[in-house]
């Protein structure tokens, strides 16, 4: 029998728990590794076994009795029925008190149910976002933990010790109970989308409209990361831009085929939103915009039949002004998408009774993470100045940048529908702000609308109440 020498244990070796593995050992922790297939448990020792104390293990018996009681076991597999198989196969072996963590992107429904169920056992579950790819799990990812309270007390330190570190404090922190690890992780990943869809909007005006090459474009985004737009995902395309295709020669981004896929976060963030009944347009439009693309078939029938010449599209702008715009557009519509973002995570946790701090979430964005940026730390310090702060837009760091930029906004949403270049994340947003500052909203002929049809009833400003006119009557208004 395997001595219990561990301090925690992780199966599931593919790339992310591999180098998360690797992580938790250069961190002086003693981990007990794991896979399915003993190929890949052998291969990491002999490639990285100098980097730290690993136990490895064959089966999964031997495996779980490697571990300190209570043993806190990282499942680093495919999410969906994968994890429900590891963790079928897990709990027969472990003991009541022991700490089963999910750290793959679960629907965070999934991580409740499962919850419910270990529970059930006397285990705990533990559903934890772990962002920042393959290199973040390696030098240190943003770590969203959910769960109890009591399974942090054990598996908090070793997390909070292998994170991104900002200023001294580690990204990484006990979010909410339950499934708000996961929870926080997929609109983390909504963010991402609508900030990716936003960058490939901006990239796309600048050589349609703007008529600049990818590696001058790539000059472009170089300087935007000197900024207040300095991000992980601003830098990385400036990287992307600047690569050639050692093949042919071609700009690395004309080589790749326009066809963006996504393993499902996305369409979770606004699945969720939906139920909710929350606004999160720019997210939404970033992940129908990845759908689009990959309708090969639709779009080329659609060339044939509304194709037009290059002159037809051509509109004149004066190059470096229309740089500053897009710069100013795309800095107001992420200000926009972390807005509807930080909306979804409040509403979420008050339907949940999760006891989210949205400010400390931006504090554990700051670093690991896909979409850390420098002015996560101005929504950090927002919500520590209002924690029931209404919407992040209303800020005055914030609406003092928008209020700058939003003729700039404006021109390039409409310069963009004059040439006929798609803005979906850019004009979306745009128009969640207006909807925003708007005194009127047409939402009242839509509502009155509903009456007519279905006798829907609705509210009047001038009086309290619910009422119904008889549409199809005498037109008499009455109080429901």
């Amino acid at each position: 029998m395997t001595d219990a020498r561990a301090t925690i244990g992780l199966t599931g070796l593919a790339v992310m728990g591999r180098n998360l593995a690797r992580n938790i050992a250069r961190h002086g922790h003693t981990i007990a590794i794991h896979n399915r297939t003993v190929a890949k448990t052998t291969s990491l020792i002999d490639d990285h076994g100098d980097e730290g104390d690993f136990v490895a293990t064959e089966s999964l018996e031997e495996f779980v009795a490697a571990i300190e009681k209570p043993r806190v076991v990282l499942i680093m597999v495919k999410a969906g029925e994968p994890t429900d198989a590891v963790i079928d196969d897990l709990v027969p072996l472990l003991d009541e008190g022991d700490i089963v963590v999910d750290c793959g992107n679960a629907h965070f429904s999934d991580t409740i149910r499962r919850e419910e169920r270990l529970q059930e056992h006397g285990l705990h579950f533990v559903g934890t976002g772990v962002s920042g790819g393959e290199e973040g799990a390696l030098n240190g990812p943003s770590i969203m933990v959910g769960g109890s309270d009591e399974a942090y007390e054990r598996l908090g330190p070793i997390m909070e010790s292998i994170a991104a570190q900002v200023d001294g404090e580690p990204c990484c922190a006990h979010v909410g109970v339950g499934g708000a690890g996961h929870f926080v992780k997929m609109v983390h990943n909504g963010i991402e989308y609508a900030d990716m869809q936003l960058i490939a909007e901006s990239y796309d005006l600048l050589r349609s409209i703007g008529g600049l090459e990818p590696a001058a474009i790539a000059d472009v985004f170089a300087e935007w990361n000197q900024g207040e737009l300095e991000s992980f995902l601003i830098q990385m395309t400036s990287d992307v831009l600047r690569h050639t295709d050692a093949g042919t020669g071609k700009p690395f981004v004309d080589v790749v085929k326009d066809a963006a896929e996504q393993k499902g976060t996305g369409r979770w963030t606004v699945q969720s939103a939906l139920d909710l009944g929350v606004p999160i347009t720019g997210i939404a439009e970033a992940t129908f915009a990845r759908s689009l693309s990959g309708h090969a078939e639709q779009r080329e029938a659609a060339r044939k039949v509304f194709s037009t010449s290059p002159e037809d599209d051509t509109v004149e702008v004066d190059q470096q002004a229309f740089v500053d715009d897009v710069r100013a557009a795309l800095y107001s519509s992420k200000v926009v998408a972390y807005a509807q973002g930080f909306d979804q995570i409040a509403v979420g946790a008050e339907e949940n009774g999760w006891d989210i701090d949205l400010g400390q979430v931006a504090k554990i964005w700051r670093d690991g993470c896909i979409i850390r940026a420098r002015f996560l730390g101005r929504i950090t310090e927002a919500y520590a100045e209002e924690p029931d702060l209404t919407t992040l837009l209303t800020t005055e760091f914030f609406a003092d940048a928008v209020k700058e930029g939003v003729d700039a906004w404006r021109h390039v949403v409409a310069t963009a529908a004059q040439g006929g270049v798609p803005v979906p994340a850019f004009g979306s947003s745009l128009s969640y702000f207006d909807g925003l500052r708007r005194e009127r909203l047409p939402a009242a002929l839509i509502q009155a609308l509903r009456d007519n049809f279905g006798a829907h009833t609705y509210q009047r400003v001038d009086r309290e109440g619910t009422f119904h006119t008889a549409w199809a009557g005498d037109l008499t208004e009455s109080e429901s």
